[in-house]
């Protein structure tokens, strides 16, 4: 989990920056490695594996419009966020 917050640093574009996709890939990922680890332990909790499915799925959007607009960028989060694709 602190590594995703270095790397939270490392993808902001300026100091206050919490909108750009980049970030936003970062913070989705934290969450939803969050998610994973609860539900690991609470198989039954339905709605928690609904809203995981949102955000991989809004996190692979937001992937695709960085792949479509910046292939530099795109790289860099997947490397230094360490995702497969």
């Amino acid at each position: 989990m602190s590594s995703t917050a270095t790397d939270l640093e490392t993808l902001r574009r300026h100091e206050s920056d919490t909108g750009s996709a980049d970030v936003q890939v970062a913070l989705l990922t934290r969450r939803i490695i969050h998610l994973t680890s609860h539900l690991q332990s609470h198989k039954k909790d339905h709605s928690t594996r609904r809203g995981l499915l949102k955000m991989v799925a809004r996190r692979r959007k937001l992937l695709d419009y960085l792949k479509r607009g910046d292939e530099e960028r795109y790289q860099k989060v997947i490397q230094s966020l360490g995702l497969r694709r």
